[in-house]
């Protein structure tokens, strides 16, 4: 039965997406097939931030350590980074600009400003090894790289033909300064820039191996951004109407990467509309969280789901004031239902959420909060409105019934092009009818919950990080020594599950495990290596095709492992 949670969504919907209101629908054709899209959005994220910086202009919006920045200063320091990328770096319109940082405030203006000059923010993952980079910089043939001292010193020079320009974090005219520019190409882009031209590509680990650029025009990644906007406006009158509507600025804690979807959708850009200050800091640190959090009168956190838990069993939590804070938001994986009800007891003012989405979806799926979380703390949640239309299909693409398990899939204008110069991925990764497949299995109970119980995909969520088993296997078996090798995911307290691995060396090679470690942390980045290991002695379990048998080897290494 839809409780009164559900019902207030559905009448706030109704309202919000009637004619003649902000988030008003129109149908438009995407991949052949007719969809609902925001009559009333902005055309571009250039647009986005023109419009919502100026009527925001003087509310504080970035705090980064001492630095304290508005929406209209941000603004103007994004102008000057667009100018400075089209005259002293040649930037046109589609090229890709890829951002290797950490989180900063000039991270933040780094990707505006790529924007608006036209270019494609392409985000590469800060955790990667140089090797890694190099791969995603050619990958996306980024004509240049942006990057913080620590990540530009990972990159190799003479193993990418793009041209790789530091820039520092810190007060952004002195930070930026070599990307810095005063001039028009901002405004004169307005002109110029629309809903179909390119405007981020992210990366993604499946099941194929090496990491995939994921590519959104600006329909897309406007879309995925004002769904979530749309779905703030429905819980803000829901509380104004119970008078419980905050009394202070919209805010929340930066925790979770840039480079990931999470931390660039919902976080990020949905606050531009809300005029939601950001508070971030550089390294996660529980005892830090709680106090800015308290600080800075936090009202909204999200991050993987160990980042609440962890601050919910702080042995300092009770010692700071966070009864602003109403939302403990994660995503990435889900929480085990323990842990729901012990975020509860940690903040009863506050109520823990879960989101659902995927890099390829640009964020957007399935939402569970508030009550209705507690009462279903093993759901995902209903399919994100308007804009997202959720099905249960099997292997041929055909519907499932309500109840039965199949793959997840998603439809919606929110979802991504393809992935970049991989158009035998993209087309493997949608239904004929524009379906994106997930690669989790999961059903939809009588109240339309969506319940994941297993992955389709070969991967591994590490708190909320992807990995590809593949990717990992391809990189243990670079070492000289061995002969076969099975990676896998096993559970984990704090991070969900991490990654396993049982490898087999040729006769007469010796190999530690400590010694393969070494070797894995000069060709993967630190969060991929295999924190279990098991050397075989004997050949791995084959199947019929000669293949490891890898179901095989997690059950016969793995059935008694337990996290220490």
């Amino acid at each position: 039965m839809p409780t009164e949670l559900d019902k207030d969504i559905h009448r706030f919907t109704a309202a919000v997406t009637a004619p003649g209101q902000m988030f008003e629908t129109t149908p438009i054709e995407r991949r052949g097939v007719e969809m609902p899209a925001f009559k009333n959005a902005p055309p571009s994220l250039a647009h986005y931030f023109a419009h919502f910086c100026n009527e925001k202009k003087d509310e504080l919006f970035l705090v980064d350590g001492d630095l304290r920045l508005t929406f209209g200063e941000v603004y103007a320091a994004a102008t000057h980074v667009a100018h400075g990328l089209a005259t002293r770096h040649g930037v046109k319109k589609g090229d890709r600009v890829g951002i290797a940082a950490r989180n900063s405030a000039n991270w933040m203006i780094a990707y505006m400003g790529t924007l608006m000059a036209g270019g494609c923010a392409t985000l590469l993952n800060g955790w990667w090894t140089g090797e890694e980079m190099a791969y995603g910089i050619k990958l996306c043939e980024c004509s240049l790289v942006l990057a913080d001292a620590q990540r530009a010193a990972r990159i190799d020079g003479d193993a990418v033909e793009a041209k790789v320009v530091v820039f520092d974090h810190g007060v952004p005219a002195e930070g930026l300064a070599p990307i810095w520019e005063a001039g028009d190409t901002a405004m004169k882009m307005l002109g110029e820039i629309g809903p179909n031209d390119l405007a981020t590509i992210l990366y993604t680990s499946g099941s194929t191996g090496y990491p995939k650029g994921a590519y959104s025009d600006h329909l897309g990644v406007v879309s995925g951004v004002m769904n979530y906007v749309a779905q703030t406006a429905m819980i803000l009158a829901l509380m104004t109407e119970k008078g419980e509507a905050p009394t202070v600025q919209p805010s929340a804690l930066v925790a979770v990467p840039l480079f990931h979807v999470t931390g660039e959708v919902p976080l990020f850009l949905q606050s531009f509309a809300m005029g939601r200050k950001l508070v971030l800091m550089p390294k996660w640190d529980a005892g830090e969280a709680l106090r800015l959090l308290d600080e800075e009168k936090v009202t909204y956190f999200v991050g993987v789901p160990l980042m609440s838990y962890e601050m919910a069993t702080h042995p300092d939590r009770d010692k700071f004031d966070l009864s602003q804070c109403k939302s403990f938001a994660a995503g990435g994986s889900a929480r085990p239902p323990e842990h729901v009800k012990k975020i509860k007891d940690a903040f009863p003012e506050g109520f823990p959420l879960l989101g659902y989405g995927l890099t390829e979806t640009n964020a957007v799926g399935c939402g569970n909060l508030n009550e209705n979380y507690m009462a279903k703390p093993g759901s995902t949640g209903m399919p994100s409105k308007p804009l997202v239309d959720l099905a249960i299909l099997d292997d041929d693409g055909n519907k499932l019934a309500q109840g039965e398990v199949g793959e997840v899939c998603i439809r919606s204008v929110a979802n991504f092009l393809g992935y970049w110069k991989n158009e035998e991925a993209t087309a493997s990764a949608y239904t004929d009818d524009a379906y994106f497949r997930t690669g989790d299995l999961g059903y939809l109970d009588e109240d339309n919950y969506l319940f994941i119980v297993d992955r389709k995909k070969d991967i591994i969520i590490r708190g909320g990080e992807n990995i590809s088993c593949i990717e990992v296997e391809e990189a243990i078996y670079a070492h000289d020594a061995v002969a076969e090798c099975s990676v896998f995911g096993v559970p984990d307290e704090r991070f969900g599950e991490v990654p396993a691995a049982v490898y087999f060396t040729h006769p007469g090679k010796e190999l530690s495990k400590e010694e393969l470690q070494a070797f894995l942390r000069e060709h993967i980045a630190p969060f991929k290596i295999p924190s279990v290991l098991w050397k075989a002695d004997e050949q791995l379990p084959r199947l019929g095709t000669q293949k490891v048998d890898k179901r095989t080897v997690k059950t016969m290494y793995a059935k008694d492992y337990a996290p220490s």
